[in-house]
C-alpha cells in the first residue's frame, strides 16, 4: 500500500466532521422501523441515502429489492455502490444495514430521538450509532476516495441492506438467496455494527443459541393439601437445578470467546397461579443457552429432555419443551483471513491500538455470510448505546472508523 496515498485520505476524512454531522441528520429523520415495529420500511431512507451517494460521485447504484407487501411501495430495499479498483480479483465489502429499532419510552429521551442533538463530540438520537456509524463511516471513506482521486487496491462495494433488527430475511438472507455467487471466499467482507469502545475487538465467530420453553404439568389443588396434588412448581425448581449440569456435560472451553465456554441459563418465568394458597399444576420457566461451536445444539437438546424425564419420573409430572429460536453455530472466520489481518493493520495504524479476534455469544447478520462459505469479520470503534435510550456516537470514532475502512480498501 502506498502509505503517502493513505495519509492524504486519512486528511481528507479528518476535515469531514460537518459532513458528518450533515448525513447523521438527515438519515436519523428518516425513521426506517420495519412494518413488525410498526413502520414503513426503509425505502425512505434508502432513497436519501443513494441520492446523498450519486452527489458525491458515486454511479455504479444497484438496488435489490425484497417483496414485503406491509412496507412503503411494498418492497424492502438493499442498495449496493460499487468503485472499481487497481483490481477485481476480490472485492472489499463494507455491510451495514437500514433499518432500525423503536425508539422505547420518550420519556426516558433528553432529546427528540429522530432529531439528532449534538453535544461536544457526541451525536444523539435513534440509530447514530446502530447502524449509522457503519453507514456514515463507510461512505465517507468511499468519499475521500473519490475526492482525492485514489484508486483502491480492489474493487469496493458498500451494502446497505434491509431488515436486519427483524431477522434479515428480507436483507441479507435474500441477497444470498438470490445471488449465491454475490461473496467470493478471496472477499473481504467487514458488518461494521459491533465492538468495544477502545476499537480492540475483531468478532470472528458466534456461539450457537437456542431459546427453550419449558412447561411442567402437575396438578392443580389446595395449598393446604399438597397430598391432593402435584406441584408443578416443585418439579420444575428440580430440573432447573439438574440443568446446571449442562456446564459440566457440554464443558468445552475456547479462549477466542468472552466467556470462554457455553452457557446455559435460566431467566424468564411466567405467573403460574395468582394467590398463595394454591399449589400449581403448571410451571412454565426458559433458558437461553448459548453453545460454542463444537457442539450440535440438537445435542443439547437432547439432554435437557433427558433431564426432563427424569424429573417427571421422580415427580409423576409431564414436561414438555419448545424451542422459541434455534441456531447452530456458523463456521467461524479464521483468524489468519485477509478480512482480519487487514483490520489489525488498520486498527493498528489509525487507533494505535493493538486489535484481537474475539468470539461473542450474541448473534449477528455476519453468521449469513459465513454460512455462505466467506470469512467476514464484525468491527467498529463504539460504545454499544443502541437500543436504549440517548442513542449516541461519537464523532471521532466516525471519522476514526472511515480512516479505517479506507485504510483496508486500500491495502494491496
Amino acid at each position: 500500500m502506498n502509505g503517502t496515498g493513505f495519509d492524504t485520505v486519512a486528511a481528507k476524512i479528518d476535515g469531514y466532521r460537518d459532513e458528518v454531522i450533515k448525513l447523521e441528520r438527515l438519515l436519523t429523520a428518516i425513521p426506517a422501523l420495519s412494518p413488525k415495529s410498526g413502520g414503513k420500511g426503509e425505502l425512505a431512507k434508502c432513497r436519501a441515502l443513494e441520492q446523498y451517494l450519486r452527489g458525491m460521485g458515486l454511479t455504479d447504484l444497484t438496488r435489490i429489492d425484497a417483496p414485503d407487501p406491509d412496507a412503503e411501495e411494498g418492497i424492502r430495499p438493499n442498495l449496493i455502490a460499487r468503485i472499481p479498483g487497481a483490481s477485481n480479483e476480490r472485492t472489499v465489502w463494507v455491510m451495514s444495514h437500514l433499518d432500525i429499532v423503536p425508539e422505547g419510552d420518550l420519556k426516558k429521551w433528553d432529546s427528540p430521538p429522530f432529531e439528532i442533538r449534538i453535544d461536544g463530540d457526541k451525536i444523539y438520537g435513534r440509530g447514530v450509532e446502530d447502524n449509522q456509524q457503519g453507514i456514515v463511516a463507510s461512505t465517507l471513506a468511499a468519499r475521500a476516495l473519490l475526492e482525492t482521486g485514489t484508486k483502491p487496491a480492489y474493487d469496493v462495494a458498500l451494502l446497505f441492506v434491509a431488515d436486519e433488527e427483524t431477522g434479515s430475511e428480507l436483507g441479507i438472507q435474500y441477497l444470498l438467496k438470490k445471488n449465491k455467487g454475490m461473496f467470493r471466499p478471496a472477499d473481504i467482507v467487514i458488518v461494521p455494527d459491533g465492538g468495544l469502545p477502545d476499537g480492540t475487538m475483531i468478532e470472528v465467530a458466534e456461539k450457537g443459541i437456542v431459546w427453550i420453553k419449558v412447561t411442567t404439568q402437575g396438578k392443580q389443588c389446595h395449598g393446604s393439601t399438597p397430598e391432593k396434588g402435584i406441584n408443578a412448581h416443585v418439579a420444575a425448581a428440580h430440573t432447573i437445578v439438574r440443568l446446571r449440569s449442562l456446564y459440566k456435560k457440554f464443558g468445552a472451553r475456547d479462549e477466542v470467546f468472552d466467556p470462554p465456554i457455553s452457557t446455559f441459563e435460566p431467566t424468564k418465568k411466567d405467573a403460574n397461579v395468582p394467590n398463595v394458597n394454591t399449589i400449581p399444576g403448571e410451571d412454565v420457566f426458559y433458558i437461553d443457552c448459548r453453545v460454542l461451536p463444537q457442539y450440535d445444539i440438537a445435542k443439547v437438546l437432547r439432554r435437557v429432555k433427558t433431564i426432563c424425564g427424569q424429573t417427571d419420573r421422580k415427580f409423576g409430572t409431564t414436561t414438555t419443551l419448545d424451542t422459541a429460536q434455534r441456531e447452530n453455530a456458523a463456521p467461524p472466520t479464521p483468524a489468519d483471513a485477509p478480512v482480519v489481518l487487514s483490520l489489525l493493520k488498520a486498527v493498528q495504524r489509525v487507533y494505535g491500538v493493538q486489535a484481537r479476534p474475539m468470539g461473542i455469544g450474541g448473534g449477528t447478520v455476519a453468521a449469513h455470510i459465513r454460512r455462505a462459505g466467506v470469512p467476514v469479520a464484525v468491527w467498529a470503534r463504539m460504545d454499544e448505546t443502541m437500543h436504549g435510550p440517548n442513542e449516541y456516537a461519537i464523532i471521532p470514532n466516525l471519522l476514526g472508523d472511515a480512516k479505517v475502512l479506507a485504510h483496508v480498501m486500500l491495502q494491496a
